[in-house]
């Protein structure tokens, strides 16, 4: 057993866990001895996340549990809070992460319908269905309480050019982000949420070649590592329930964010 470990009893929900900002994020806090149930579409990438985990620390077999999971799907959801019941029997933190971009270069007016209910599905069904999820677990466990991570963007604040999809839904996360701070507050359930710009992950390789800028232009964009981003999540995760980081923002020096347009 690593012998750094700091909270061995915290428990945590990562969706999106097979890949992205979800692995490292996973990765990081196994690493720092907490329990993790990895949530995902498929299972053979959750496997290969706690094998990294496994790789990098001193996990515990029963720290992991793997469960597939489409997060738009009610009955999914509910399987994997039973889950995480059944395998730990509390839950400290939800990392609300998945979700998609939708397809990318479609203007608006060519944007197929199964594709913006996609997009909606993911991102903020998803989230709100793993909330809700939480929020019940939260409130009836002993000690009561716990967090919820969401991860916005910041497209939750400045779009990219054809992303009405993928934009709208991480302005609404962060009305429910503000919703659930307000509403979690009696139960001891701290909500936050973390606006990611240019991690470098799968989502991002396109930065690397040129991506569209909001004057027509194509432009490379410099990224950061996907691993500053899983520290931050995991500072906001440790700090206890009387602090909370309502909105962090985490991206690229360079990007061009601000000033966007």
């Amino acid at each position: 057993m690593n012998a750094e470990r700091t909270t061995p009893s915290k428990t945590a929900v990562v969706t999106g866990a097979g890949s992205g900002i979800g692995r490292a994020v996973a990765v990081e806090l196994l690493a720092a001895g907490w329990s993790v149930a990895l949530a995902g579409r498929r299972t053979e990438t959750l496997k290969e996340t706690a094998a990294l985990a496994s790789a990098a620390a001193a996990v515990r077999d029963d720290a992991v549990v793997c469960v597939r999971t489409d997060v738009s799907q009610p009955d999914d959801v509910a399987a994997l809070f039973a889950a995480v019941r059944e395998s730990f029997g509390r839950l400290d933190l939800l990392f609300n992460n998945a979700g998609t971009f939708g397809p990318g270069g479609v203007p608006f007016e060519e944007l197929p319908y199964d594709a913006w209910r996609h997009v909606v599905d993911t991102n903020l069904h998803g989230a709100f269905l793993c909330a809700q999820e939480a929020f019940r677990q939260m409130k009836e466990q002993e000690p009561r309480g716990g967090r919820i991570i969401n991860n916005g963007s910041v497209s939750a604040h400045a779009p990219r050019p054809h992303s009405a999809a993928y934009t709208a839904t991480k302005h609404a996360l962060t009305g429910l982000t503000k919703s659930l701070s307000l509403d979690g507050r009696p139960h001891r359930i701290a909500v936050g949420q973390i606006d990611i710009g240019n991690a470098a992950t799968d989502m991002t390789e396109r930065m690397r070649s040129g991506t569209l800028q909001a004057n027509g232009e194509l432009a490379v964009e410099p990224v950061m590592d996907v691993a500053d981003v899983a520290r931050t999540v995991r500072h906001m995760a440790e700090l206890p329930l009387e602090a909370n980081v309502q909105f962090a923002t985490v991206l690229a020096t360079t990007m061009p964010y601000v000033g966007r347009g």
